[in-house]
């Protein structure tokens, strides 16, 4: 069986909530996320707790935000147009929106919402939080060499060209 290690391709379920014990995302239910070991593809402190793990493996880990998204950063707000935010059709406050910049879409939460303009904060949403993870490892295989080219998966689950 294999051990999860640089270059391997692992398929894995996942239930994430915070230190109150709420499910904030879940994969569970849908389909499993794959990603390519040891490229950067995923948080770094969840990355880790994989290494040597195989497949049917379950384990849960915690946390604290330098090792999941980071601290808030001060100075993360913005102005932005209202017609840049999709996800929904009337805003308030604490919403998250995609908003399309230059370097792709990317999600923002809503601070205060005007006619036109929306003030928002770039910090991811769990930012300044100490995650818990419970991670079900579904497969583990060798990354094809095209994947490894590309520092990422291709086909179901992953990157599609």
């Amino acid at each position: 069986m294999q051990q999860i290690s640089t270059n391997q391709v692992v398929q894995f379920h996942y239930t994430v909530r915070n230190e109150q014990g709420e499910i904030l995302e879940s994969s569970r239910g849908q389909q499993a996320l794959t990603f390519l070991y040891g490229h950067g593809n995923l948080i770094p402190g969840l990355e880790k707790a994989m290494l040597n793990k195989s497949s049917g493996d379950q384990f849960s880990v915690t946390l604290p935000p330098e090792d999941a998204y980071g601290p808030v950063r001060e100075g993360m707000e913005q102005k932005v147009s209202v017609k840049h935010l999709s996800g929904a059709r009337k805003w308030k406050p604490g919403m998250l929106a995609v908003l399309d910049t230059a370097h792709g879409p990317q999600q923002v939460r809503i601070i205060s919402i005007g006619k036109f303009m929306a003030e928002v904060d770039f910090n991811h949403p769990q930012a300044g939080q100490t995650l818990n993870f419970d991670v079900d490892i579904i497969s583990v295989r060798e990354a094809s060499p095209e994947e490894l080219a590309h520092g990422h998966v291709h086909g179901a689950g992953g990157h599609h060209h």
